[in-house]
């Protein structure tokens, strides 16, 4: 077997595998009522990616650490301004509802967060097929336990990934459908990777910082907004414990992954 049919065949498993699992308890009838609690559990989930995972795995990489918070800085203004493009869009073809906050943590916000979180996890699993390309290309071992390494961190991701996309109105089909494409990105990065690995590694900084700072941009400028319509303390308690989990779950899936 050739190293990029390697490379090929862990993308799509890797990428399909951890949707479907991921889909299994996201999909399930009787999570729907557990859609607010998985929408705190993303949140955790994303910023513990972030700034566990993403960024530091993007210092280590660059060059210069103040382009790399710059190129994080434009990230994040780029996609207020796409969210804007999505409203002024929105508003001319319907009520501008879209400009208004969450009116509670169960109410869509008109598919801004689920496009949001969709680019941010399309570049972020580009990327992962460029790390895949780069582990098989040093030795197939390498390659095979990395790949599982991914499976394993993108299961909690994307399940995160679901409570957003039905938070925001999509449908279960349709934010299947959605992740599914968004998975196969990893089978661009890793047939480039394998092409043209020199140029590519010196970019994977640069794809990295515009990955945090899109799942950085949804859950705080999106998602955290939505909580505080629930100022209860009962469901303060509740929010932030579920937070805490997101954060353990990445933290213990790294932690055990790089072991």
């Amino acid at each position: 077997m050739s190293t990029l049919a390697w490379i090929v065949a862990s993308s799509i498993m890797g990428g399909a595998l951890s949707v479907l699992l991921a889909a299994i308890f996201a999909l399930n009838e009787r999570m729907q009522r557990y859609l607010g609690a998985m929408v705190s559990y993303a949140i955790g989930a994303m910023l513990a990616a972030v700034f566990l995972d993403v960024l530091p795995e993007a210092i280590k990489q660059t060059k210069s650490v103040p382009v790399l918070s710059g190129t994080v800085l434009f990230g994040i203004l780029l996609f207020f301004v796409l969210e804007k493009m999505v409203l002024w869009r929105h508003c001319h073809q319907e009520h501008c509802e879209g400009h208004e906050l969450l009116a509670s943590e169960h109410d869509h916000d008109h598919g801004r967060s689920g496009l949001m979180v969709t680019v941010g996890d399309t570049v972020h699993n580009f990327v992962d097929g460029i790390i895949i390309a780069a582990a098989f290309l040093t030795d197939t071992h390498l390659g095979v336990v990395t790949a599982v390494a991914i499976i394993a961190h993108e299961i909690p991701q994307e399940v995160g990934d679901f409570a957003i996309l039905l938070h925001s109105g999509y449908g279960r089909v349709r934010a299947l459908k959605y992740n599914m494409i968004s998975s196969f990105a990893s089978v661009a990065g890793g047939v480039l990777g394998y092409l043209t690995l020199q140029t590519m590694q010196s970019w994977i900084p640069t794809m990295l910082a515009l990955a945090a700072a899109s799942l950085l941009y949804v859950a705080v400028a999106d998602l955290i907004p939505g909580l505080h319509k629930r100022a209860h303390l009962r469901d303060t308690v509740q929010q932030v414990l579920l937070i805490l989990m997101g954060v353990a779950t990445v933290a213990l899936t790294i932690h055990f992954m790089a072991e």
